[in-house]
């Protein structure tokens, strides 16, 4: 203990940075004497070497493993260190917020930050697009707590605040950036910037308005035409936070819809006076990326061009416009219907627009702001399988009596609506989600229907004694006896939307090209399964409404005019289900046999494929209907003679071909005269119709291409030689309809 201490200021004066102390020699290396072990010192070399490198560049050994090559790659790499400075450049922006700007500069301004705006839209990060403005830097922080904290100079030359045009830029600012706060639902990263949210709506409108009013008054300076140019744009930020607050009007759709008409209007203004425009491209840098709360590398500022984000905007508006007809409830299909063409719009409708829909469908627990949960579900069971059914009376509910049969009907039919609600709305709720996502989503949904109809089918056991159901008796045949079979409602609603689903993932798969041009006929064939499995159960459907209809007809007293109403309704669903399924059997059973006949004839091969077979491509394909038991999985043998079809030759196939999409075209024709009624499209017939129609065209082309491969096949029977043809394979968003591709049969010379 004598010793402590002792050297103990010799050591901390080595190691104090004050002190000019010769670095001491660097320590020999060890003397390693190992059998095999040469050690060699090459501190100088290296030192050497590393001079002859300029800042910043990197050396990259190929022995490096995977965590000392990212190791090395963060430090004075300018893509992964944000700290990185070139030589002879500047760490800070050193852009002045306070200088004065001309009227031309300011409108570049915004419309620069209109572009980054709708690149935030398209999906690109706020660190990329709106946070690389200096002037968005400057209000957001330090982070203001009211309107009169938000100016672009904080300290120092207060009065540049005072300019007119820093004043005009300021408003425009303030009013995109609370729009985007509004839009905060969608965001996944703000980087620590509050855009707003602190500061009222009241107070940014009221600076826009004051704005407006300095322009008015600098109208003889700046000109009239900049002017006007300028106001357009505060005017865009106004109309566009009225927009944003359009969900409070959910019940007041005249009211919801203004902001968005209003729009249309000032569009064409912004876009014919771009060309006054002067870029002030020394406003944006990336290097603002640095004061952001982010794990990220520094990445750099998106461009998109003025003519593309004005497309975008004006999209947006008319999407939105188109939104606020949903308010404008009919019924439960229709509302489906809606969705379902409205997301499907190619190009689909962006983020914002896709989460303003799902907010009017969902929020607050209500349907469109009026509506339950219940009262949608039972308007979809009395469409679909339960018209004028005393299970959907209110009555019901008000009975207390344990022994009275209405009381089970009321705890069983509340049972049901609170398992089932969950699955139901989730087909809206995925519907709103971009394509790749609703088909990943719908995979896992459709293991949730699986469980609700076997739920189902005990509830409509225990139902069918408390109602004494009497059976409907049919003969399936002249020679079979009579069957009795009940109509299981709720068990049936639930299998036609489990089948539908299916055929959805399957049909999703065409428009995100999943499958390779030779799976085409593989997949055609199962959607033919299922379309025929729906077909089938819709007749059954069909048959039970028809009975009660009948029933109904034959009671002594007056019928019912609104439960009379409910049985059309019904019947007019049953037809277009019926329709719908019967052209989508016959379309995909053409597609089947045609694409079996170009892989007979190698004008379809597969890919090479050294890590694949047939066993294995088939499970991937099934793997989200394996949970499904009914209709069952056809095993891999049965999937391929399905598909094969090597009992008949290829000229039977094409015939076969032939007749089944004539009967799809006449199919899809009557379809399309339809009404919106009929079709339960009302609010959104135009995309409906429009969507049959490209079906119809498909029809046509796959005929047209079934004739052409006849006709060459005949050639070679009577003459010989080669086809002459060859087949190409359509994208998706080249073919008349996403989801029927038809290949296009094109001559060759021999």
């Amino acid at each position: 203990m004598a010793d402590y201490g002792i050297g103990a200021t010799d050591e901390i004066a080595r190691l104090s940075l004050g002190q000019d102390v010769a670095e001491p020699e660097p320590s020999p290396p060890p003397n390693i004497t190992s059998p095999g072990i040469v050690a060699v010192d090459i501190t100088q070399k290296f030192a050497q070497a590393a001079k002859t490198l300029a800042p910043g560049e990197l050396v990259k050994d190929g022995f490096f493993t995977l965590f000392e090559s990212v190791s090395a790659l963060e430090i004075m790499d300018p893509k992964m260190d944000s700290g990185c400075v070139k030589p002879g450049d500047e760490f800070e922006e050193l852009f002045d917020v306070s200088r004065a700007l001309d009227p031309q500069e300011v409108l570049g301004v915004m419309d620069q930050l209109l572009c980054h705006e709708m690149s935030w839209h398209l999906g690109y990060p706020l660190a990329q697009t709106i946070l690389t403005s200096v002037y968005v830097e400057a209000l957001l922080m330090p982070v203001p707590s009211s309107i009169d904290q938000a100016y672009f100079v904080r300290h120092g030359k207060l009065d540049a605040n005072r300019q007119p045009m820093l004043q005009v830029l300021r408003a425009y600012c303030l009013g995109m950036l609370k729009a985007c706060g509004y839009e905060e639902d969608f965001v996944t990263n703000t980087y620590h910037r509050t855009l707003l949210t602190n500061i009222p709506t009241s107070d940014v409108q009221q600076s826009l308005a004051e704005a407006k009013g300095l322009l008015t008054s600098q109208r003889a300076s700046i000109g009239e035409e900049l002017a006007d140019a300028l106001t357009s744009r505060l005017e865009l930020r106004r109309i566009f936070l009225d927009a944003a607050e359009c969900p409070q009007h959910v019940k007041d759709a005249p009211k919801a819809r203004q902001p968005w008409e209003e729009a249309q209007a000032v569009l064409p203004k912004i876009s014919a006076t771009h060309a006054l425009a002067k870029p002030v491209d020394e406003a944006f840098s990336a290097k603002l990326q640095r004061k952001l709360a982010s794990t990220m590398p520094p990445r750099p500022i998106v461009e998109l061009g003025f003519d593309d984000a004005f497309g975008h905007l004006s999209r947006l508006f008319a999407d939105g416009l188109e939104v606020i007809s949903i308010l404008d409830y009919v019924d439960s299909q229709c509302l489906l219907t809606f969705v379902l063409t409205f997301q499907a719009k190619k190009p689909q409708p962006l983020v914002y627009v896709r989460t303003l829909l799902q907010t009017f469908l969902f929020n607050a627990m209500e349907i469109l702001g009026s509506m339950s949960i219940r009262q949608l579900l039972d308007d979809d069971f009395s469409i679909i399988s339960l018209p004028a059914s005393v299970l959907l009376d209110r009555v019901n509910d008000e009975i207390e009596a344990v022994q009275d049969p209405r009381f089970a009907m009321s705890q069983q039919m509340e049972f049901f609506r609170q398992r089932a609600a969950q699955p139901f709305l989730d087909i809206l709720r995925t519907a709103c989600q971009n394509r790749s996502r609703v088909r990943r989503t719908l995979c896992h949904t459709i293991r949730e229907w699986e469980s609700l109809q076997v739920e189902a089918e005990e509830i409509d056991q225990i139902l069918q004694v408390k109602t004494k159901e009497k059976p409907m008796v049919h003969q399936p045949s002249m020679s079979a006896p009579p069957v009795e079979s009940y109509a299981l409602s709720l068990s049936s609603w639930t299998y036609l939307y489990k089948l539908r689903q299916m055929e959805w993932i399957v049909q999703l798969g065409f428009e995100l090209e999943v499958y390779q041009p030779d799976e085409l006929g593989g997949m055609y064939w199962y959607l033919n399964y299922l379309s025929k499995s729906r077909l089938q159960h819709s007749e059954r459907i069909k048959g039970f409404i028809v009975h009660k209809a009948e029933e109904a007809r034959s009671q002594p007293q007056r019928p019912d005019p609104m439960a009379d109403e409910q049985l059309q309704k019904s019947l007019a669903h049953t037809r277009l289900s019926l329709l719908d399924a019967a052209v989508t059997w016959e379309l995909s059973d053409a597609l089947c046999c045609l694409y079996t006949v170009l892989g007979r004839l190698d004008l379809v091969k597969p890919p090479p494929r050294p890590y694949s077979n047939d066993d294995l491509r088939y499970d991937l394909r099934m793997k989200p209907f394996v949970a499904v038991g009914f209709p069952a999985l056809p095993n891999f043998h049965e999937f391929t003679a399905g598909v094969t079809q090597s009992e008949s030759t290829s000229q039977e196939l094409l015939e076969y071909a032939e007749r089944a999409v004539a009967g799809a075209k006449r199919g899809y024709e009557a379809l399309s005269k339809l009404s919106a009624k009929e079709s339960f499209s009302v609010g959104s017939h135009t995309r409906w119709a429009a969507s049959v129609k490209g079906a119809l065209r498909s029809t046509i082309a796959a005929g047209i291409a079934i004739s052409s491969v006849q006709k060459a096949l005949s050639r070679q029977t009577s003459k010989g030689g080669p086809l002459g043809i060859k087949a190409e394979v359509p994208t998706p968003g080249k073919a008349y309809h996403e989801w029927w591709i038809v290949p296009k049969i094109v001559p060759v010379a021999p």
